[in-house]
C-alpha cells in the first residue's frame, strides 16, 4: 500500500485524487492521465499479489496448528489413558489391602 510520509492513507488517497486532477488539466493530460492509471493499477495488482502471498501463508500456518492441535489431542488422550490404568492398579490394590486388613483371603 502506498502511504504518505506521515503514515495517513487519508493523506495519500487525497494526493492521488490531486494528482488525477492536476494530470487531467495540464496540457497533453490524457496521457499522463492513463500513465497515473497504469500507476495505480499497478499497485493494486502489487497489493493483491501480496494479499494472495499472505492467504497462502495463512492457510499454511492454520494446518500446521490444526496438526499440532489435533497431537496435542492425542497426547492428552494418551495420559488420560494411562491415568486410568493406574487409578485401575491403585484400585485393585488398596482392595487387597483391604481385604488383608480385615481378615479376608
Amino acid at each position: 500500500m502506498c502511504h504518505s510520509p506521515s503514515g495517513s492513507r487519508a493523506t495519500a488517497r487525497s494526493g492521488r485524487v490531486e494528482e488525477f486532477a492536476d494530470a487531467a488539466t495540464e496540457e497533453g493530460g490524457e496521457s499522463k492521465l492513463s500513465a497515473l492509471l497504469y500507476d495505480v493499477s499497478q499497485q493494486v495488482q502489487d497489493s493483491l499479489q501480496s494479499m494472495l502471498k499472505m492467504t497462502g501463508e495463512i492457510e499454511q500456518c492454520s494446518d500446521e496448528i490444526e496438526v499440532e492441535i489435533e497431537q496435542a489431542k492425542e497426547g492428552v488422550a494418551d495420559k488420560y489413558r494411562v491415568l486410568e490404568e493406574e487409578k485401575e492398579r491403585f484400585q485393585k490394590v488398596a482392595l487387597a489391602a483391604l481385604n488383608i486388613l480385615s481378615g479376608g483371603i
